[in-house]
């Protein structure tokens, strides 16, 4: 068990090994260990090591330049040039802030970027400026479209988050297949199966085997299959990477970059690295935002106030599960995997770092 504090300096700690500037290592730090915090452990601490196998094959630029390279009054375009997306990301968010505190709405692309961690670290930034945040991000080829064999998307999440006033804000983090690639990694770590409807075998049968994609296999969309809206799902994650990507000039479908190092990017690119999307909507552009606010609260407890079948469960708000993570994890400290713990061990071994 280690504590947030822990693990937030020790990753602190390995991006400055990498040669991030110090304010670029603390910012990846807190994004990162968000993850951890708030329950998602896929794309925590458990992904360090990725980020610096990228940066040793040249992948992730460690001192980027990042700069706006097309703008309006309320839309940017940012260059990663490369950089962590767990620093672009956060720079791209408060441009779009900035553009919604000036306009009312800002709208930011992003291109020449890198895994960005959760989405809702991103979105959550605008809660407290009283707006509506957004924030998607397109990823590897791992999943197959509705009826296709080929991999052509990635999990390509979406985050948005919601102010309220004495309610908890409304906070949505999900990926667009009907799991993230990240929670199958865990599958494999723990040895377990995956449920039915996660993945397919590389003829297009469903598959319970956690190394299907390895095996040349893909994770499905949303919904899992026709029968249950999995052609909802792949239009979901289609938006997310057209919004990402075909709008900023970085890769889109098949010719994303892969996040494992030992994965050379597609030697056809057909933009600049990974494509991010960032959205903030300033809640006084639409109604005061203190009336809204108060709706926002009574559209809160009328949901978590609902009847249900099963008298021992109830109604969630999203949001509500990553909350209650963060408060026992703030608490009682990070339990990882014995897989990570290990992986940790090795990167402090590396750079002479103490766990």
């Amino acid at each position: 068990m280690h504590s947030y504090e822990q693990l937030r300096r020790f990753s602190e700690q390995v991006f400055l090994q990498m040669g991030c500037p110090p304010d670029h290592a603390a910012l990846a730090a807190e994004v990162l260990l968000s993850a951890d915090l708030r329950g998602i452990d896929s794309h925590g601490v458990a992904r360090l090591s990725g980020y610096v196998r990228l940066w040793e094959a040249g992948r992730i630029n460690a001192t980027p330049n990042i700069q706006v390279v097309h703008e309006t009054p309320s839309t940017g375009v940012i260059d990663g040039d490369g950089g962590l997306g767990l620093v672009v990301g956060p720079k791209a968010m408060q441009l779009a802030i900035e553009k919604s505190r000036q306009v009312g709405s800002g709208w930011v692309s992003v291109r020449h970027s890198n895994h960005f961690g959760i989405a809702g670290w991103h979105a959550m930034q605008a809660l407290q400026h009283d707006m509506i945040g957004m924030a998607m991000t397109n990823a590897s080829p791992l999943v197959a479209p509705t009826f296709a064999i080929e991999r052509l998307l990635g999990t390509n999440p979406i985050a948005v988050a919601i102010p309220a006033g004495e309610q908890p804000p409304f906070v949505a983090d999900m990926a667009t297949t009907t799991a993230a690639n990240g929670k199958l990694e865990i599958l494999q770590r723990k040895g377990e199966p995956a449920p039915v409807g996660w993945l397919q075998d590389k003829e297009g049968h469903s598959t319970t085997d956690p190394q299907g994609v390895a095996k040349g296999g893909a994770l499905l969309p949303l919904g899992g299959d026709r029968e249950h809206g999995s052609h909802k799902g792949y239009c979901l994650g289609a938006v997310v990477d057209i919004f990402s990507a075909v709008l900023s000039g970085a890769n889109y479908g098949p010719w994303v970059p892969p996040f494992v190092s030992f994965l050379s990017p597609p030697a056809n690119p057909v933009g600049q690295g990974i494509g991010h999307f960032f959205g903030a909507m300033r809640v006084d552009a639409f109604r005061p935002a203190e009336e809204f606010k108060r709706h926002m609260d009574q559209w809160i407890v009328t949901f978590r106030s609902a009847k249900t079948a099963d008298p021992t469960q109830r109604v969630l708000i999203p949001g509500d599960p990553e909350r209650e993570s963060e408060r026992i994890r703030s608490e009682q400290g990070i339990e990882l995997l014995p897989p990570v713990e290990k992986d940790l061990q090795q990167l402090g071994d590396k750079f002479g770092i103490n766990l």
